[in-house]
């Protein structure tokens, strides 16, 4: 099983904790957290491009000239797209890009994220986060405490509008909960630092 530190907000080592072998212990699959990260990313398109045919564009409804016997191509429209200003063939129009991979490949590529932080020795355990007021620079504090550099992903088992609040304003810092984890933001942040708490909901929910 893998072991890992348990730290408390000073970045005092409090004990030691060994995390579940099916959950932060497994070969990481990359093709699987690939096709996640791909899915994710469709999934947060809005699919609002929009562009105007030749149907759509004011204006096109007299024929320029004669058919014949001018020398110029025959032309039906100053709205068709050859035109400046006319419409846009095969453009895009507004449509969903959301689609779903089956709960396996989830799964599989939730666990895989987890593991190649614990490889990577990019996870940290937290005891809890205590804050007594909103304050941004407490939790700065905290960062500074446990050497933490890069980019940083806070995982909590519940709500606590006081830690969320208070990281907001940190400029690569991001809190999320358990229940809206995803291997997007596991892969994207440098360092994982995830409650002790949370580490038993992760591991209840996976394992």
């Amino acid at each position: 099983m893998p072991k890992v530190s348990v730290f408390d907000m000073t970045g005092k080592k409090l004990a030691d904790t060994e995390l579940s072998d099916a959950v932060f212990g497994i070969t990481p699959n990359k093709e699987v957290m690939h096709a996640m990260v791909v899915n994710y990313l469709a999934n947060q398109r809005q699919g609002t491009q929009s562009t105007l045919t030749r149907t759509e564009v004011r204006g096109g409804g007299r024929k320029p000239w004669r058919q014949k016997g001018t020398g110029h191509a025959r032309q039906g429209s100053i709205r068709s797209p050859q035109w400046t200003h006319g419409g846009v063939a095969l453009g895009p129009k507004p449509r969903d890009y959301r689609y779903s991979l089956n709960k396996k490949v989830r799964r599989l590529a939730m666990k895989s994220a987890l593991s190649t932080k614990v490889i990577d020795n990019n996870i940290l355990v937290l005891d809890a986060i205590k804050l007594e007021e909103y304050k941004t620079k407490s939790v700065i504090n905290m960062l500074n405490a446990l050497n933490v550099t890069g980019k940083s992903l806070i995982v909590m088992p519940e709500v606590d509008s006081k830690v969320i609040k208070s990281a907001a304003n940190i400029p690569g810092v991001k809190t999320t909960l358990v229940n809206t984890l995803n291997v997007y933001d596991i892969l994207n942040y440098d360092n994982f630092i995830v409650l002790k708490d949370a580490v038993a909901k992760i591991e209840e929910v996976y394992a």
